[in-house]
């Protein structure tokens, strides 16, 4: 069982479903700085990938993560990893400001890329991410965890593939998190490095309204931030919301906050509700409160009736293999290359132009 009290260090692990020969997607680490990185290479090397070079400039980093993949070796250097004619994928989980630079290093010597959410964190990063991609022919892959590697996400989103809700109207997510501050390194309360609320834990969201609505272009109808909590850290904003348009027609409203009380027995009490015209969807991702500590909850409602749906160990996490195909065939089947960039550039306009809470400030959506 997953120990789910901090986000920080919560890593799902799946089934080992290899798509691929021993050997044929070496993948290298570059940068540890969020605990991300042990889910991003669990999902990973289940699919069949081997983590070959590790590197991390704090040493003892790159030790703990070899006990978790002793088949991994330290490299010597950044450059190593970049330079190794083995490596195919460059995974990361530095501090969110270096996210974009390290995946366009790795572009740009040959190599697909997989970066923890946020991959960027402002539109020039964006717009160079964007060029150098579709200059090199490389992969920009982007872990958005929230959908991708949670089973209960998953199994709802075949349930609307298969019409089980008959057409999506409206999707609404709240998405708390603990803080855990005294845990948290200085970077994590400054924007500058780790580009606001919105842009941070709100990009997951947004990457699930366009995957559960279809959509492939969203407008931001309205945006929100605030620091109500944590004053001691002007910088960090510990609450965000939007709402977004989506181009056929659907809805989406999202809310995430750092707020979650000691008292729960998981790091965020994560829930999803998806409206369709015959019926609507509850996930109930960590936990069900009071009831179930376990999480991958799926309630269905439809014509035919009521379900509860235990969703953990059934689908598994086909993003990992299908994004490893992507890079050995050249297909879009795990996510298109807009997708993975277009839920950055909502994150980053609805996190540069809505209001601020106690700031008396507003950017008007334009």
């Amino acid at each position: 069982m997953q120990i789910k009290s901090d986000g920080q260090t919560y890593a799902p692990k799946g089934k080992s479903e290899p798509v691929c020969k021993s050997g044929e997607f070496p993948i290298g680490v570059v940068g540890m700085d969020h605990g991300h990185i042990y889910g991003m290479c669990n999902g990973l090397s289940e699919a069949g990938a081997e983590v070959a070079l590790v590197w991390d400039p704090v040493p003892e980093r790159v030790e703990k993560f070899l006990e978790a993949f002793p088949g991994a070796k330290a490299a010597a250097s950044r450059d190593e990893v970049m330079k190794s004619p083995n490596v195919r994928l460059v995974a990361s989980a530095a501090i969110p400001k270096d996210r974009c630079g390290i995946g366009l290093e790795a572009m740009e010597n040959g190599k697909h890329y997989f970066a923890d959410k946020p991959p960027m964190i402002n539109t020039a990063q964006l717009l160079a991410a964007r060029e150098t991609a579709a200059r090199t022919g490389r992969k920009f892959g982007v872990y958005y965890s929230g959908h991708i590697h949670v089973e209960g996400a998953v199994y709802a989103e075949e349930l609307v593939k298969q019409g089980a809700i008959g057409r999506v109207v409206q999707i609404m997510i709240c998405c708390p998190h603990r803080a855990s501050v005294d845990t948290r390194p200085d970077w994590f309360f400054d924007k500058k490095q780790y580009g606001g609320i919105i842009v941070d834990i709100g990009s997951h969201q947004i990457a699930q309204i366009l995957i559960l609505t279809g959509a492939k272009d969203a407008k931001i109808s309205q945006s929100f931030v605030a620091n109500y909590n944590f004053r001691q850290y002007p910088d960090f904003e510990d609450y965000g919301d939007a709402t977004l348009i989506c181009d056929n027609g659907c809805t989406g409203y999202f809310r995430v906050d750092w707020f979650t009380p000691k008292g729960l027995g998981c790091w965020g009490d994560g829930r999803t509700f998806i409206l369709g015209t015959d019926g609507y969807i509850e996930i109930r991702k960590y936990i069900d409160i009071a009831a179930d500590a376990d999480g991958d909850h799926v309630y269905l409602v439809n014509h035919e009736g009521e379900q509860h749906i235990r969703a953990a160990n059934t689908v598994g996490f086909p993003f990992f293999g299908q994004y490893i195909r992507d890079c050995i065939d050249g297909t879009e089947n795990a996510a298109t290359q807009d997708f993975m960039f277009k839920v950055m550039e909502l994150s980053i306009e609805a996190q540069e132009k809505g209001w601020a809470a106690g700031t008396g400030t507003f950017k008007e959506n334009k």
